[in-house]
């Protein structure tokens, strides 16, 4: 193997020695637990959006425009994301990431249980749309603080020279939170009547996230801080600006962080929530044949994720990533004009594949956006980077494509876009990321001692 693609054996990192397994097991379980619960409150507000909002908070309007509504109220959860990242991203670096990640799952799992109980148009006229939006501001903000911060509970724990590994903790999140959540809506859509569940059913899965939040909550408390928040603490050395500091001293790698975001959050958009668009009244599939196809797809990503997290310990993760994106990039063009066939089989493959090139991206993506900035300020940076690429790529995706294909009836366009924004993920990436850097990490720490 060309010695460029090897990881390098002398990484010590900000690390304090090696903690206890079972303080790394925890660690790695609070990430993961934690963003799971929170992506589950995240993937039954997508499906949804898809299904009911449309009916039950913009009924007067024609079937695109609501369509097109519901998106964008979706589209409002990535566009508060910027919010959090500055308001809640900033505290990891000041107070802790413990702290933050427990406010940031309070926030996530309060605003979920109150959607379960909003009352629809037909109740309360334009207060309901008013409403949701709002809450979905709010979760919004709550993941914005969460996906810069979640990273680093596992990786500042665990070896820094299985960094990859242990950042894909809160990657998993997401498969998992769709999973328990597609689960969650097939489990409902199968068992009663559509008259039954556009009335009350479509609240069981938002109620039931009160349940989960708590698991979350109780994991979360029982974590102690990282070690590296510590020894920046203790040693006096914790920024008072870290945001400022982010965009003037490490702007560079703001951009490649903020880029390597908007080619996975578009792709996983397209086979995760708009696919339950196209696949119904495209591809003539019913709704509960593409969640459940969706859901083999995410219990998919549960291995591959993990798998390619540690395989970007053994090769280069910033050319591992790129490549990945490269070959989403084409993936749509065969995906989208297969499943017109009305073939399941077709249906299932190509939503398990896609999912899967995006698990070779999302899978080394916490460690490769944390290593573009250094230690002091990783959970600003992180999360500006998170929020901002998460705001480009995943927040206007389904907006688009509902947009696309209603302007050109053709799923052409819905694939050009995919490749654009996996485009813009491989510039980032290659041209402007850089690979980890072991001595900068030694002389941090020693700066420390």
């Amino acid at each position: 193997m060309p010695e460029e693609l090897l990881p390098s054996t002398t990484d010590t990192a900000v690390n304090p020695p090696p903690p206890q397994r079972r303080q790394v097991a925890n660690a790695f379980a609070a990430s993961l637990s934690g963003t799971a619960l929170e992506w589950y409150d995240f993937g039954i507000y997508s499906a949804s959006a898809a299904l009911v909002f449309p009916v039950l908070f913009f009924p007067d309007s024609s079937s695109a425009a609501a369509e097109l509504f519901a998106f964008s109220t979706y589209a409002v959860g990535y566009l508060s994301r910027p919010l959090g990242a500055f308001a809640l991203g900033r505290l990891g670096d000041v107070v802790g990431r413990k702290r933050v990640i427990v406010l940031t799952l309070l926030l996530i799992g309060v605003a979920t249980f109150v959607i379960g109980l909003l009352p629809t148009y037909g109740t309360i006229g334009i207060a309901a749309p008013i409403l949701l939006v709002s809450l979905r501001f709010a979760q919004g903000v709550g993941v914005g603080g969460e996906l810069g911060v979640a990273p680093l509970l596992s990786s500042e724990f665990g070896d820094p020279n299985r960094r990859g590994f242990w950042c894909c903790a809160p990657q998993l999140g997401p498969p998992a939170g769709n999973l328990l959540a597609n689960g969650m809506l097939a489990l409902l859509t199968v068992s009663m009547s559509h008259d039954a569940f556009l009335s009350w059913g479509w609240r069981v899965g938002f109620l039931t996230s009160a349940i989960l939040v708590g698991l979350g909550l109780l994991i979360r408390l029982r974590l102690e801080e990282t070690p590296v928040f510590r020894a920046i603490r203790d040693k006096g050395e914790s920024p008072s600006a870290p945001v400022r500091e982010v965009f003037s001293t490490e702007w560079r790698g703001l951009i490649a962080a903020s880029c390597a975001r908007v080619g996975p959050d578009v792709t996983y958009a397209l086979f995760v929530v708009f696919s339950l668009v196209y696949g119904t009244k495209e591809a003539g599939f019913t709704s509960s044949q593409v969640l459940i196809a969706v859901l083999i797809g995410s219990a998919t990503q549960l291995a591959l994720i993990p798998l390619a997290a540690a395989l970007s310990d053994r090769v280069n993760r910033r050319r591992m990533y790129a490549v990945a994106a490269a070959i989403a990039a084409v993936w749509p063009f065969v995906f989208l004009p297969a499943i017109l066939s009305g073939s399941y089989v077709v249906l299932v493959g190509g939503i398990v594949v896609g999912l899967g090139l995006h698990s070779f991206m999302y899978g080394p993506q916490g460690a490769f956006i944390t290593e573009q900035f250094s230690p002091r300020l990783r959970a600003s940076g992180s999360s500006l980077a998170f929020a901002i690429g998460s705001t480009f790529g995943g927040a206007m995706a389904p907006l688009a494509f509902a947009a696309l294909l209603n302007w050109q009836g053709t799923w052409l366009p819905l694939a050009a876009y995919t490749a654009l924004a996996c485009a813009v993920t491989i510039a980032g990436t290659l041209w402007l990321g850089r690979d980890h850097d072991a001595e900068e990490e030694r002389e941090f720490a020693e700066s420390l001692a």
